[in-house]
């Protein structure tokens, strides 16, 4: 095991550089640096909110004064504070507020939950049932408008997940959909139909703005929701998590994130990502821009800041509507009838370079949901557009949201432009299954290539797209990043024999850095946080086992011992 030599944190004050007693030391334990030569050591020391020292436990202990806390760590591994590069925490916060939902793992789960709220709503009331995705299903298919009537025959039901949705009957003729129905505002979306009698399916493809529905849920104050926000970002403490992502925010997720900043209660660090809808009016689109670019809080914070915007440029995998270079190939899994079909692209090459530009030259990192190839290249694209014509983007680094189905190409793109990537890897555990049946071997074969990636020196790093329920491994897309690390080491998809392209595995120490320094990086604090060197943040978190030595199966139920923010503890497992 390598080990550093001390290094202390001189300040300088009063034109003397004086080394500080440390507020806390640890000792005897294998702390993970994470630093460039992936150092491990024996202690470290630190003072206020920032680490003061690493090194080796005699040389620590030196910096300890009459006041100093003193723990030990009986060989206890220590890993800088993880970082997951996509939430959406104030929805998934709340998510179950109204009532809990079970976990649906067949499309009989499905049904019977239909079935369930039928029984306690009134006749003629919603039933809304968000992000059960349907390659999470051993059925491996939507359900069908005619299924859904059983159930559910007096009440309409809205069966959304992701930019796609099943609806029954009901819900359609509300809503006016019905075989003479047409899409003619000029926007992308999709009316599945019965190439036997052209009557819809009841799947509806990134065309939610044609349903207009009531829920009746009852809705969260905001004293709740900043209440259940608490809650969640408490539970992200306790799976090491420190610092997060949101993505596709707005100015009533700020509020809640701020307010807890305020009172003090805000135990991860928030980069913002805003939320643009970029159809419709340049001016108005330009308008969204511009206000996160004049926001109060884009202001660098180490707490709280407003650096990024995201826009939606395709559909999903989940539902069958990611936009592909090629046919997505006639689906009873994704319920897909037209073998030409490639998936919904929602911006179109102008507008998507108009969004890029305007982003980075007003200092905000873009990003945009892309999941299919076809997407990703687009929006390579328009990054390139961006470098070629205006001005170089390296040092802004644009970023791609999911980036999923990949290529060799598309993977030369980002290293020479210098483009970054946030990517979830438990996709491949949750999805890969059906990602295979559907594609088979040849095309998934650039499925979130982790080796390629880092070989070539792109930078990228690792979320879970949080979305529902709070519990890393209960919610829809878990947030527990050791599951994460995991799936990056052995690519096995679940319900599964064998690993998805195993020549795509990444070492321990890669994974490690995939959700530590990579995604400080992903938003320009990897001088900030994501290792654990002196200067830096004291975000760390001490583990039960060694990530580097234990068995690969071990890790994904690796607990915390403790959180650490800023030199304050937010987590400490009980006992």
């Amino acid at each position: 095991m390598r080990c550093a030599v001390l290094v202390v944190w001189l300040i300088v004050l009063a034109g003397n550089s004086i080394a500080q007693d440390a507020d806390l030391i640890l000792t005897g334990g294998q702390i993970v640096t994470v630093n460039p030569g992936f150092e491990i050591v024996e202690a470290m020391a630190v003072r206020g909110d920032r680490i003061l020292a690493v090194g080796a436990n005699d040389d620590i202990r030196k910096l300890a004064g009459a006041k100093t806390q003193a723990i030990d760590l009986a060989g206890k591994m220590v890993l800088p504070g993880l970082i997951d590069s996509h939430v959406h925490a104030t929805g998934a916060a709340v998510y179950e507020f109204d009532h809990p939902i079970p976990e649906m793992e067949t499309l009989d789960d499905v049904l019977k939950y239909v079935a369930h709220r039928a029984d306690v709503l009134d006749d003629g009331q919603w039933i809304v049932l968000n992000q059960v995705f349907i390659t999470r299903l051993r059925d491996q298919r939507f359900p069908t408008r005619y299924e859904l009537d059983q159930v559910a025959p007096k009440n309409p039901v809205y069966f959304r997940t992701g930019p796609d949705a099943a609806l029954n009957s009901l819900a359609l003729q509300l809503n006016g959909i019905d075989k003479d129905f047409r899409i003619t505002d000029g926007q992308p979306g999709r009316i599945e139909t019965d190439p036997q009698t052209g009557e819809p399916t009841g799947i509806i493809r990134s065309a939610g703005r044609f349903i207009t529905m009531k829920s009746p849920e009852k809705s969260p104050s905001f004293d709740e929701q900043k209440s259940q926000l608490r809650k969640l970002l408490a539970d992200y403490n306790a799976v090491g998590i420190t610092s997060i992502v949101q993505r596709s925010a707005d100015e009533s997720s700020f509020r809640l994130f701020d307010s807890l900043k305020q009172d003090d209660a805000l135990t991860c660090r928030t980069f913002l990502c805003w939320g643009v809808n970029p159809t419709g009016e340049w001016e108005t689109v330009a308008a969204q821009i511009e206000q996160a670019a004049s926001h109060p809080a884009h202001a660098y914070n180490n707490m709280l800041w407003v650096r990024g915007v995201k826009v939606f440029l395709d559909g999903g995998m989940l539902t069958g509507s990611a936009w592909m270079r090629k046919p997505w190939g006639v689906s009873s899994i994704y319920s897909i009838t037209d073998p030409e079909y490639r998936g919904v692209l929602l911006i179109e090459p102008e507008r998507l370079y108009q969004i890029a530009r305007l982003c980075l030259e007003n200092d905000l990192q873009i990003t945009a949901h892309s999941v299919g190839d076809g997407a990703v290249h687009a929006l390579l694209e328009a990054y390139r557009r961006v470098s070629e014509n205006d001005f170089p983007v390296r040092d802004k680094r644009p970023c791609i949201t999911h980036c999923n189905f990949m290529s060799a190409e598309a993977i030369q793109s980002m290293k020479e432009l210098g483009v970054v990537a946030d990517i979830q890897p438990v996709w491949l555990y949750l999805d890969g299954k059906t990602l295979l049946r559907q594609f088979g071997e040849e095309r998934t074969r650039w499925f979130q290539p982790y080796k390629t990636i880092f070989e070539q020196g792109v930078m990228v790093g690792g979320g879970s797209d949080h979305m529902q329920k709070i519990g890393s491994f209960r919610s829809v897309n878990p947030y527990n990043p050791f599951l994460g690390i995991w799936t990056t080491l052995v690519r096995q998809p679940r319900w599964t024999d064998v690993p998805l392209h195993p020549e795509e595995k990444i070492t321990r120490e890669q994974a490690i850095r995939f959700y530590t320094i990579n995604n400080a990086w992903l938003t320009f604090e990897e001088k900030e946080k994501g290792s654990l060197e002196p200067g830096k943040l004291a975000d760390f978190i001490v583990i039960d086992s060694n990530l580097l030595t234990c068995d690969v199966d071990a890790i994904r139920e690796t607990t915390v011992e403790q959180t650490w923010l800023g030199g304050r503890r937010v987590y400490e497992r009980s006992r």
